[in-house]
């Protein structure tokens, strides 16, 4: 069988501005991938190509072996796409809106109401089906979102940033739903640049940055690629923050970070807890006062900075548009 989703050599222009720069792109079926980037990386573009929203400027995309540019009908007959604001009628109840999406599709009004029925219970929304979406939560109001894009049953779903706004506990509601429907089954293509979100649900992560991929692998591979662990001391106030930059230099595997705001240093370190009794111990020859010290693994935000140069949530040139649509049919190509 051939792969979910295939992208090659991608170019998408948005005046000067080169929003896909020649990306490559293999998801497999019945995989969690994550595009992960700052915001203007390219991934909502991305996403809106192979959701055949837009047309690339040239390259190729197929969706579950189906050309994106010759049979883009075919292809929103097989996917559901969820995008980073919700397009769901606030007017409508939630199983209105449902109701809705069905006949947008042209789908039986028994298999409507039955999956619709099925969709409110599984996401936790049937108390509220009858309620005007206007008053619902920001969590309930992307429940029902990500609930309508899943109507038609598609087997491929495109996730534009999903918990984008949302809090901690709706986000972590959110995650616990994707990861239901992969144990159905279903291929996700995630965009996210929470890097918390990309190493708790994709199974491998591609890595964006201008409209390149510059890294791709499982969370664990990536973080190898920055290697060692990073030791962590935050500073007392008042002690001498050149002193603390310089005790730990000598036992770092490279140069130190400061962060003045929290008066923390970081440093590449090898050797595991050794090396921590020795930064306490050089600390106090040097009079340097701590708050905190700890020893930690390198996180996704090691990787991003290592790769790129910036941190993940720094805003890069933003040639990304808002996706509005849900795909399978809808196609609402006029959504910005």
């Amino acid at each position: 069988m051939s792969d979910a989703i295939v992208a090659e050599n991608l170019v998408k222009h948005f005046g000067e501005v080169k929003a896909v720069d020649g990306l490559d792109l293999t998801v497999p079926f019945g995989t969690v991938y994550g595009l992960l980037g700052p915001n203007g990386a390219g991934k909502t573009t991305t996403v809106r190509i192979l959701t055949t929203l837009l047309r690339p400027d040239s390259g190729r995309a197929t969706v579950s072996g189906i050309d994106v540019v010759q049979h883009p009908d075919e292809v929103r007959r097989v996917i559901g796409l969820t995008g980073q604001y919700s397009a769901i009628d606030e007017y409508l109840t939630g199983r209105e809106n449902l109701s809705m999406v069905g006949r947008l599709y042209h789908l039986p009004h028994a298999y409507v109401k039955h999956r619709s029925n099925e969709l409110l219970e599984r996401f936790s929304l049937t108390d509220a089906a009858d309620r005007p979406v206007r008053t619902y939560s920001g969590g309930m109001r992307r429940r029902l979102d990500l609930s309508a894009s899943l109507v038609g049953r598609p087997s491929i779903l495109f996730l534009d940033e999903p918990t984008t706004g949302l809090d901690p506990r709706s986000r972590q509601q959110m995650w616990e739903v994707i990861g239901d429907l992969v144990a159905d089954g279903t291929t996700v293509l995630l965009t996210t640049q929470y890097l918390e979100e990309a190493d708790q649900l994709a199974e491998k992560i591609v890595v964006i940055d201008r409209g390149k991929v510059i890294a791709k692998g499982t969370s664990d591979e990536l973080k190898t690629q920055v290697g060692g662990d990073r030791l962590e001391v935050v500073i007392h106030a008042g002690s001498n923050l050149d002193d603390a930059l310089g005790s730990l230099r000598s036992l770092a595997d490279g140069e130190p970070t400061l962060d003045l705001s929290t008066r923390r240093v970081t440093a590449p370190v090898s050797g595991g807890s050794t090396i921590l009794v020795e930064a306490v111990r050089a600390l106090d020859v040097a009079g340097v006062h701590v708050d905190d010290i700890a020893l930690r693994r390198p996180t996704l935000d090691d990787v991003f900075l290592s790769l790129t140069g910036h941190a993940a949530e720094e805003v890069a040139v933003d040639a990304d548009k808002p996706t509005r649509g849900r795909g399978r049919g809808r196609g609402r190509k006029g959504d910005q």
